[in-house]
């Protein structure tokens, strides 16, 4: 019996999350194991690794890998079924009800919550932006820390290992703490070196009278006497009011040696923050009720460090960005759908575990005082507890869903109406066509590049777009669709846009003109606006940039979000270019023996999305393959051409193994292939060789039959790659031999950082199959 179709129940309200501290990780887990229906939530975040700062001296002092103290943001998004957006916030639109981002479009909210912790105030001290190193944020912290790592383990060739200063500035839990950490990581990696922990020298430096001015006297002595042991020199009462290069400046005049300065002082707000209209205090906080609402905007929320709860002011501590996770799901659902929020009044005594560097910690309360090696193995536990709640996700399974519940979002009566019409039975042919004015409006903004050749076009609507061929030029025609592999819209766009632009390049066309077809979930009006924008804006920016002017479209209503083009080229007609061939057009057929293959972008894009449906696939895996996604093949195809290129397709749906044959049929040539060659992309090789592969590939295998000798290929790492369908993917080229280094150099001088010979052209051989294969290392190993 045929199951009814489920309705998935369209986004009527949107929360958008600035930022990934602790409280919004606390709140994605409570949406995800409670969703709210009607309810979309984004979150939009730099990084999509987001650190424990609770673990952070502990990772350190080598005690935990990177991936134990990171929070995976956007496979947590995944799992709450919220969109992640890599982004940073730089403003706010009251009015419009926007957030500002760097580097995409306004991001629409009903409600909204910041988590975007402090920053040290490095700028208030002269030099101290140049020359010191803030604690936050800490991916920038990070990148110095290793930088000092390696620098420290591996001096260059005639450079004087000793004599390493580190100050740090700052002398509460988290200064004295974290230099603590920086000690002991320092002086197991130069003992494991042979070399002496003493070219080391530690200082600490607060404007305090003593260390740890908020913890009880038994923690301050203990953490006192630690330091001494340990021969770090600790300035109290130093007020440090400058820094050059090598170099710090206390109030009194006096300049103390420093070739690292770690800066863990007072910290404030972010500074765009200034320019919104939320009320703030003094150090740039934004000030929030007991219902954690900013004071001057009840639609705004905020936690953790960046908000001060202005009637129970408490230190900035990560216990209490912890504790306010629960309380802000709360009210931000109560918000969405109508109810009363209530109050949250945090606690007033808190325990703190604070680390010595080696596995041995302080529990601190009050007047509370334990320690010994058993409290860090207390505070490992909790931490490890905490962490495995949002990294320890159980994997999806393909094709999951939730039963719908009924949506208690509060509407008006407009909106009402179209929430009723947006899940009732919906019409075909035009008749699911996008509205007009929804339409008008979402793409009255965007701004395509224009060409004379238009005669008409966007700028002058009508049946059908006319453009001019000019002379002596033929015109090249192609056409790419397909539905959303991710969960913005804007990166959707950029990323079908490039993908449907590879033909045009890989031939040696330059783009000329583009026709968008897209479908859109149908939804509130506004909503469904906002998806066309979003996603539009990213593509016309792709299309611009390529010269590519979009001179029309159709946008009609469908289950999933999917978009394509249909995209015109100019070539010269018949015109000789460099190509040896002496044609102006490279196609599939013009492998010639002798030639190497170069590809210019690393593969992997089908098995990591799958993975990424499935929970299986770590964050850093995805924003990597978008990367390459959204870069243009446009140059790479003129450097080919430059250096000889006879032959070149690129890299989509049937994966390298079928693009590849496509071309050497044709070409009536046989071609190796090199699997340790091949540039795979993060996380690829992990993700098929945990069996997670894209549902083309069975399809895409079938061609295994034009590999020579195939079974003794299945068992390697690598082979399933061959068949890994490609979205965006890079150009498959032929070039000469003897100018392919050259032309490798030149990619990467370009930003095809990943570039690589793959293999080589062969002459055509006896046996049917023409797909050879090779394992550089294993034919290496065998030829010594």
């Amino acid at each position: 019996m045929q199951q009814p179709q489920q309705t998935v129940l369209r986004a009527l309200r949107d929360i958008v999350l600035v930022g990934g501290g602790h409280t919004h990780v606390g709140v994605l887990k409570r949406f995800a194991m409670k969703p709210e229906p009607g309810v979309r939530l984004t979150v939009i975040c730099r990084d999509t690794h987001t650190p424990y700062s609770g673990m952070l001296p502990g990772y350190v002092a080598g005690h935990y890998s990177y991936d134990d103290v990171h929070i995976d943001l956007r496979r947590l998004a995944e799992y709450a079924g919220a969109r992640f957006f890599r982004d940073e916030a730089i403003g706010i639109d009251h009015e419009a009800q926007t957030v500002l981002c760097r580097s995409r479009p306004p991001v629409p909210y009903d409600w909204m919550s910041i988590n975007i912790g402090s920053t040290p105030s490095v700028n208030s001290v002269s030099g101290a932006g140049e020359h010191a190193v803030p604690v936050k944020p800490i991916h920038q912290f990070n990148d110095r820390w290793q930088s000092l790592l390696e620098r420290l383990t591996h001096p260059h060739t005639g450079q004087h290992p000793g004599q390493t200063r580190i100050a740090v500035v700052g002398g509460g839990a988290g200064g004295v703490e974290l230099l603590l950490a920086m000690q002991y990581r320092l002086s197991n990696e130069l003992s494991a070196l042979a070399r002496d922990p003493s070219e080391l020298r530690f200082s600490l430096f607060t404007r305090g009278a003593q260390i740890l001015p908020t913890h009880n006297s038994r923690v301050r002595a203990h953490f006192q006497a630690t330091l001494k042991q340990r021969g770090v020199e600790v300035y109290t009462a130093t007020d440090v009011v400058g820094v050059e290069a090598g170099r710090l400046q206390a109030a009194n005049g006096s300049w103390h040696a420093a070739d690292e300065i770690v800066w863990v002082t007072n910290a404030g707000g972010a500074a765009w923050l200034r320019d919104t209209r939320l009320a703030l205090d003094d150090d740039g906080f934004i000030q929030v009720g007991d219902t954690l609402q900013s004071l001057s905007d009840p639609r705004i929320f905020a936690a953790g460090d960046i908000a001060s709860q202005v009637d129970h002011p408490r230190e900035k501590a990560g216990v209490f960005a912890v504790r306010q996770g629960r309380p802000l799901a709360d009210n931000l659902r109560a918000a969405v759908t109508g109810r009363a929020l209530s109050p949250y009044r945090p606690q007033a005594k808190w325990l703190a575990l604070i680390s010595t560097g080696d596995r041995h910690a302080v529990a601190s309360r009050g007047g509370l005082f334990l320690a010994g090696d058993w409290v860090w193995r207390w505070k490992d536990g909790i931490d490890r507890r905490f962490m495995s709640k949002f990294n320890d996700l159980p994997p999806m399974e393909e094709g999951a869903m939730r039963a719908p519940r009924a949506s208690r979002v509060a509407l008006n009566e407009e909106e009402s109406a179209q929430a009723i019409s947006a899940i009732a039975m919906r019409c075909g042919g035009c008749g699911a066509k996008v509205g007009a004015s929804v339409l008008s409006r979402a793409l009255s903004t965007l701004q395509p590049v224009e060409r004379d050749e238009v005669l008409v076009g966007l700028h002058a609507p009508d049946d059908a777009a006319v453009v001019r061929v000019p002379p002596g030029k033929d015109v090249v025609h192609t056409v790419d669709f397909f539905r959303a592999f991710i969960d913005d819209p804007y990166v959707f766009g950029k990323v079908a846009a490039n993908h449907a632009l590879g033909d045009i390049f890989a031939m040696g066309a330059e783009a000329q003109t583009a026709t968008a077809v897209a479908t859109v979930p149908q939804g509130l009006e506004a909503k469904v606006e906002d998806t066309v924008y979003q996603m539009m804006r990213g593509a016309v920016e792709v299309l611009n940039e390529a010269g590519c002017a979009l001179v029309g479209g159709h946008t009609g209503e469908g289950s999933e979000l999917a978009l394509g083009f249909a995209v015109n080229g100019l070539i010269d007609a018949g015109g000789a270019s460099d190509s040896p061939t002496g044609k102006a057009i490279l196609t599939k057929g013009g492998l010639r023996p002798g030639q190497v293959l170069i590809l210019t972008k690393p593969i992997g894009t089908g098995t990591l999305f799958a993975a990424h449906a499935r929970l299986g696939a770590r964050g850093r895996w995805i924003d990597a393959a978008l990367e390459s996604m959204c870069q243009s093949n446009r140059q790479g195809a003129s450097c080919l051409r430059e250096h000889g290129a006879t032959a070149c397709t690129d890299l989509t749906g049937f994966g390298l193994l079928g693009h590849l044959v496509e071309m050497t049929r044709p070409s009536g040539v046989d071609a190796e292939l090199d699997l340790t060659a091949l540039p795979l992309l993060e996380g690829a090789e992990e993700t098929v060789a945990a069996g997670i592969l894209s549902s083309l590939q069975p399809a895409n295998v079938r061609l295994r039959r034009a590999i020579h000798d195939q079974a003794a290929w299945v068992d390697h790492p690598r082979y399933p790659l061959l068949f890994d369908p490609q979205t965006a993917g890079g150009l498959l080229a032929s070039v000469p031999a003897e100018r392919a280094e050259a032309c490798l150099a030149a990619l990467h001088a370009l930003g095809y950082a990943r570039a690589a010979i793959i293999g080589r052209v062969l002459e055509p051989g006896d046996a049917l199959e023409p797909i050879h294969l090779t394992d550089g290392i294993k034919e290496s190993a065998h030829r010594r």
